[in-house]
């Protein structure tokens, strides 16, 4: 899992969110980018996406982020190390801190910056190959 960022899984519930990142992540960063609406979906879609990346809401109804993050990491395989990043509006330090505690590589506010979201997260991926 090392090299440059091609491949995200993109857990997202809310269309108008996911219509914006898809494009921003698309046009502006390059990326191949499979989108999931539900925790459920990306945990069924995961073994014929295998991602590199998962970029992940944290409130979903069902299953949340970290609910399905717990799941992903009990998958044989790469889903066990693959890295998460969550997007969340729920982002005060604790709560930011509780997210790394579960295993996630970084977290990105919402509402994000359409144009650097990108950059942002391949600036996430890019430390965590440097370490």
């Amino acid at each position: 899992m090392t090299g440059t960022l091609n491949t995200i899984l993109y857990v997202e519930d809310d269309d108008d969110i996911a219509e914006v990142a898809l494009m921003t992540l698309q046009m502006l960063g390059g990326f191949e980018v499979v989108h999931c609406n539900s925790g459920r979906r990306a945990l069924d879609s995961f073994a014929a996406v295998t991602p590199q990346l998962v970029l992940m809401d944290v409130m979903m109804p069902e299953m949340d982020g970290p609910e399905t993050l717990r799941r992903l990491r009990q998958m044989p395989g790469i889903a066990q190390t693959v890295p998460v990043i969550f997007m969340t509006a729920r982002a005060q330090v604790h709560e930011q801190a509780a997210y790394r505690q579960l295993g996630a590589l970084g977290v990105i506010v919402k509402p994000f910056d359409p144009i650097t979201l990108s950059a942002q997260i391949t600036e996430i991926w890019e430390q965590r190959h440097a370490a």
